[in-house]
């Protein structure tokens, strides 16, 4: 593959034809919204944070997602300075490629495909979950198994990914948008009510940012901006990718650092200091709600469940999308069957790719079912193998950015081709360090046993719904 030619000085290359044949014209909100999709904001901010704030490092959680935005910041800085030279829409794999040479580019290319499959299973299995107790506990409607709801999912993002990424990108925004009002909605509530012990700053303080297991809050954080290479790998479906990319990936950044840090800071004002830890403890989904239930009321309790369908749908789909391209990339590089490669001749899309991951993704899901899997605990599980290997791919591609723009000789200031790029490895070294260390905790610890179960994440949150009204 190619790893982009050299240039003298620092402007953007030509739009150069590829032979993808890939087809698009998504623009910078579509392609926001498409990335921001991957994160599931409301899934993130029901199942996510309330473990951050029990099992990470405490009041200070607002300063993990803090610490993970700038770390992303720094190493935007040089993904998106290096993707102005490279045509190759190959994300990761052709970035690390360009950098580390072939072998270590292939390398990090398989690893890229098991990190999203990680998540699509997981993302399938909690999915399955929400919607078995939906349909059962909130809807009063039959009671189907979780992975008949799997298949539903399933026939759905099949056929939403046979088709151009603007129709994608067009139902992930309605979702997103959706989800985000509801999420701003509480955080406008708790705040106007002054919280329960009165608004403060505690959380922010060097004493409550370093307590607890910040190791773990800074996986979590990190792991919630998954699918930001996905601004690279839609190259060849955006307007003017010179500027769509940057833009969108600056403004993924932005907004999911904003979000959580504001979301997890009212989660710990809705409880007040003194006892969010045990609330969050004591029931990690069910205080969520339990806050969203006191501040906003059980209408909007209402919306979030079924909201938190749509949100996972969302994140599987992009999910989806995602992996297709990189099925489909590798196809067009001679690593995978060439046959991946086909675009489909009126939609522009790498349908053979998208089939293929439809296949496969619903394959592994059969073998959960196959094997009488407990889904909630194994959705923790690839949760946790989805965040240790997005960690290292991201640490790989740090180191690949400056390698690039030094053997190729291309004058960019050394600020975006070496410096942030250097510090945004030694941070990720950090957390990779963290990550291994605490590898256990995270895809099979204490902590998966406390949430991922029949009875937690997401059933037990259905079914505190259901007795509570």
């Amino acid at each position: 593959m190619s790893s982009g030619p050299p240039a003298a000085e620092a402007v953007p290359l030509p739009a150069i034809p590829t032979p993808s044949g890939l087809d698009g014209n998504v623009g910078t909100l579509h392609l926001f919204f498409t990335v921001l999709a991957f994160n599931a904001p409301l899934a993130i901010a029901v199942g996510f944070i309330p473990v951050v704030v029990s099992y990470g490092n405490g009041v200070g959680a607002p300063v993990a997602y803090l610490a993970a935005g700038l770390l992303i910041f720094l190493f935007a800085i040089g993904f998106t300075t290096m993707s102005r030279y490279m045509p190759n829409p190959g994300g990761f794999y052709a970035y690390i490629s360009a950098g580390l040479g072939r072998i270590t580019g292939l390398g990090a290319s398989f690893l890229a495909l098991l990190c999203y499959y990680f998540m699509i299973i997981a993302s399938y299995a909690f999915g399955g979950l929400v919607l078995e107790s939906l349909v059962r506990d909130t809807l009063h409607g039959p009671d189907v198994s979780w992975w008949v709801w799997v298949l539903v999912l399933g026939v759905v993002v099949s056929t939403l990914g046979y088709f151009k990424l603007d129709l994608s990108a067009r139902v992930l925004t309605i979702a997103l948008i959706a989800e985000l009002c509801l999420v701003l909605v509480y955080d406008a509530a708790v705040v106007f009510q002054g919280g329960a012990e009165g608004l403060g700053t505690q959380s922010f303080t060097p004493a409550a940012a370093s307590s607890g297991s910040v190791g773990i809050a800074l996986l979590f954080g990190l792991t919630c901006f998954g699918g930001f290479e996905a601004t690279v790998i839609f190259r060849d479906e955006v307007q003017s990718p010179e500027r769509t990319i940057p833009r969108a990936a600056y403004l993924v950044v932005a907004a999911v650092t904003g979000l959580y840090v504001l979301t997890t800071w009212v989660f710990v004002q809705a409880y007040g200091p003194s006892a969010v830890i045990e609330a969050a403890g004591a029931d990690p989904t069910g205080s969520f709600l339990g806050s969203v239930e006191n501040y906003v009321g059980r209408v909007v309790v209402d919306l979030v469940t079924v909201l938190l369908v749509t949100s996972t749908f969302a994140a599987i789909l992009a999910g989806h999308n995602v992996m297709s391209r990189y099925v489909y990339n590798l196809s067009l590089d001679r690593v995978l069957p060439n046959v991946l490669s086909k675009v489909h001749g009126r939609h522009g899309s790498p349908y053979r790719a998208s089939i293929a991951v439809a296949v496969l993704s619903l394959t592994g899901v059969a073998l959960l079912v196959l094997f009488s899997a407990d889904p909630a605990t194994l959705y923790a599980v690839l949760f946790g193998m989805f965040g240790y290997t997005l960690i290292v791919l991201l640490l790989l591609t740090s180191i690949a950015i400056p390698v690039y723009f030094r053997r190729n000789s291309i004058s960019v200031s050394r600020w975006k081709s070496t410096v942030a790029p250097a510090l945004a490895f030694i941070g990720l070294c950090v957390a990779t360090g963290l990550a291994t260390q605490n590898l256990d905790l995270l895809i099979g610890g204490a902590m998966i046993r406390t949430c991922g179960s029949r009875e937690g994440v997401p059933s037990r949150m259905m079914i505190w719904k259901v007795s509570e009204f």
